[in-house]
């Protein structure tokens, strides 16, 4: 498959030599299945998976008041990141819509690395550049130079060891700090996307393959598995992880999408506070609830129609069907007031209704 308009990752080669099937995402190139999707499921949440992640893009804030001026951008409270420290925060329109679900590293007393959606990275970096302030901050796009993997699952701090050395500790969650692996530099952040433990790391992009190879090989005797996008959907979504462009969007806040936690309303000034505030104070109009399908059903999948004590309410956002819980699951936006868990609601497929049940986040819990 090819297209001139979509995009390669360092790794591509790599992903087509081993088999993997391919299609366009975010404006990229990317391995959507190597093997099954189930079995890269399982490698995740059993032994240890790696994905591609170098599509996501990598934005640099750096100078004296790159702090104090964040903090007017984004939701969460840049003023508690210690250097080394990093949180999740979303970027807001003036309407407190989401343009974009981030995570936000302080590599030093006045630099920060933002690593932000593939499809938002030209988006997130127009509109930081439009709010800048006069003096004291510089923004740059350095995507194209970092390429990047997620590994992640129960065995990682195994792998991690064999990559660096048993001497070396792995950073704490949330926490990114620098590490040698034969001649390249990675930063290793303590971060994932799947509810299991992980790494994300990242690295001069042309060392790119010699990394890859490095992880796979370090990770054969503990069953790691090359992942593809396929399985990152099935364990986001069993976690009720939101997908931006799909459950996180600029018609949606971060409160009805019930991710108050990482909104700071205390601080004085960010964008989109005020109406943050407004519906806060007066509860949001719709929220994004979770379900599993009851008894034999088609998967469910984004856009099918809800439909609630008989009338239509919504649309999915999300939804698959879970590999470690074997039943359809998907989240939605609905209308206050919100559906409590229990609740039963419909969902149409192929222009027939099917049961399911409101539940309570997140869907898979570990044993």
């Amino acid at each position: 498959m090819s297209d001139a308009a979509e995009k390669r990752t360092p790794l591509y080669g790599e992903h087509v030599r081993l088999g993997a099937r391919i299609i366009p995402f975010g404006g990229w190139l990317m391995p959507v299945q190597y093997s099954s999707i189930r079995e890269e499921h399982e490698a995740v949440r059993k032994d240890v998976g790696v994905f591609d992640i170098s599509h996501m893009g990598e934005l640099v804030v750096s100078g004296p008041a790159a702090s104090e001026w964040l903090n007017t951008m984004l939701t969460n409270n840049i003023a508690r990141l210690e250097v080394g420290d990093g949180q999740y925060t979303f970027l807001l329109n003036d309407e407190a819509g989401v343009i974009d679900d981030l995570i936000v590293y302080r590599i030093s007393d006045d630099k920060f690395l933002l690593v932000v959606n593939a499809a938002r990275v030209e988006e997130d970096f127009n509109w930081l550049g439009a709010h800048r302030a006069q003096s004291g901050v510089q923004i740059a796009n350095v995507s194209d130079s970092y390429a990047g993997l997620a590994i992640q699952g129960p065995k990682v701090g195994e792998l991690f060891h064999a990559l660096f050395g048993s001497e070396q500790e792995m950073p704490a969650r949330n926490r990114i700090a620098r590490f040698q692996l034969n001649a390249t530099e990675i930063l290793v952040a303590r971060t994932g996307y799947t509810g299991e433990d992980g790494i994300e790391v990242f690295f001069a992009a042309e060392a790119a393959p010699s990394v890859w190879r490095e992880v796979l090989q370090k990770g054969e005797s503990l069953g790691i598995r090359p992942c593809g996008l396929g399985a990152r959907d099935t364990l986001r979504l069993e976690m009720c992880y939101p997908l931006n462009g799909s459950d996180l969007s600029p018609e949606h806040t971060p409160l009805e999408a019930g991710l108050g936690f990482f909104v700071d309303l205390a601080k004085p000034n960010f964008t989109g506070r005020e109406k943050l505030l407004q519906q806060k104070e007066n509860g949001p109009a719709r929220r994004l609830v979770a379900f599993k399908m009851k008894g034999k059903s088609p998967p469910p999948r984004p856009h099918y129609r809800v439909f609630r004590a008989g009338k239509e309410a919504g649309e999915l956002t999300s939804g698959t069907l879970s590999p470690s819980l074997n039943e359809g699951i998907a989240m939605a936006y609905l209308a206050t007031p919100a559906p409590q868990p229990g609740e039963e609601i419909e969902i149409e497929v192929r222009g027939q209704r099917f049961p399911a049940v409101i539940e309570k986040k997140p869907l898979y819990k570990k044993t």
